[in-house]
């Protein structure tokens, strides 16, 4: 396993993350996504943290609280020391049908935050993060309340999820001017077969210094090489079947796939192994994020650290991935061009 600086901060975490959205299933979606109970819970964790997995990444909703439940339950169990495991959560989402029962509000992201330590069984959050983006609350609310809890020891870092880069970027502006917390990390759905991110986000968080966390990093499991067509529903379980999302351009997703299969053929490892390695060359990446239902997979999943992809063959794939660029994407890259290269005098 290795290790990567998360954002700006000095502390490293591990290039792959154990997600926790396939622990305890119940009602709505958590069901189709895993329903894993204490003691399949506990075996993950385990043999995560002893492949060197250092980063584990739940949330709130999930379950609606039954996943940091059944974490907090694992982590007492193995006896984990604190200071050997980084576990971050995060709030937005609806965790009740009262009024101020989601979004992040002062009151909601304290509620919460204390709701989760209970839960958990810490007395602090290593990473706290904004799941979505609130449009009713004022970012000066929000990181007011992030700022009192950072402070209060209750959270050590903070970070966002899922926002345009205008949002994170006034976000940023807002902290500076009234010398608030910072978020340090973006946590972001980015595949081979959905690179949006790099139009408007990547040239934010390079810029400004973030850590990416990339959740769904096999497009909910459409890149794992068990689908052979956009009309395939996979095997017997798959989410997919149920709930299918992420969104994503299946007929491009295929085409990625049918190109990793021959990398992976040669590699002679899984299909995901690839789609995994492809994301961690890149060097703005910092974890991604992997939730697997069965230890096959988990283990699937973590080897793909090991895997060494060819120049040739991230050529291949980063060309045949391509997005197409966007207005004002080709517009600055036509002006800027000449500004980048040095002058010279005849």
């Amino acid at each position: 396993m290795r290790y990567r600086l998360l954002g700006q901060t000095g502390l490293y975490v591990s290039e792959i993350c154990l997600g926790t959205m396939t622990y305890g299933g119940g009602g709505d979606i958590w069901v189709a996504i895993g329903a894993l109970q204490q003691d399949a819970v506990t075996e993950q964790v385990a043999t995560a943290l002893e492949a060197g997995v250092n980063f584990i990444d739940t949330a709130n909703v999930y379950a609606r609280g039954e996943s940091e439940t059944l974490l907090g339950a694992a982590l007492k169990v193995l006896k984990v020391p604190r200071d050997q495991v980084i576990v971050a959560t995060k709030s937005s989402g609806s965790m009740n049908e009262t009024p101020n029962g989601r979004g992040q509000s002062r009151y909601h992201i304290v509620n919460e935050v204390e709701a989760s330590l209970r839960r958990l069984q810490l007395d602090h959050i290593d990473l706290y993060q904004l799941h979505s983006f609130d449009p009713l609350t004022p970012f000066e609310e929000s990181l007011a309340a992030l700022d009192d809890l950072v402070r209060a020891g209750k959270t050590r870092y903070i970070g966002l999820c899922n926002m345009a880069a205008w949002q994170i970027m006034k976000a940023l502006g807002v902290s500076e001017q009234r010398r608030l917390a910072k978020f340090v990390s973006v946590q972001a759905y980015y595949t081979i077969a959905s690179r949006e991110l790099e139009r408007e986000l990547v040239p934010l968080m390079q810029d400004q210094k973030l850590g990416l966390m990339v959740w769904s990093p096999l497009a909910g499991g459409l890149l794992t090489g068990k689908y052979s067509s956009a009309d395939d529903k996979g095997p017997a379980g798959a989410r997919r079947a149920t709930w299918d999302f992420p969104m994503v351009d299946k007929p491009r997703a295929f085409r990625c796939v049918e190109a990793m299969r021959g990398i992976a053929q040669r590699h002679q490892v899984s299909v995901a192994q690839i789609a995994l390695a492809w994301l961690l060359s890149k060097p703005f990446v910092t974890t991604i994020i992997i939730g697997a239902k069965t230890l096959p997979q988990l283990n699937d999943n973590l080897a793909a650290v090991r895997v060494q992809l060819s120049a040739e063959d991230l050529a291949a794939l980063d060309e045949l991935s391509r997005v197409p660029v966007e207005y004002p994407g080709w517009m600055l890259e036509f002006q800027g061009q000449p500004r980048l290269k040095p002058p010279v005098k005849e």
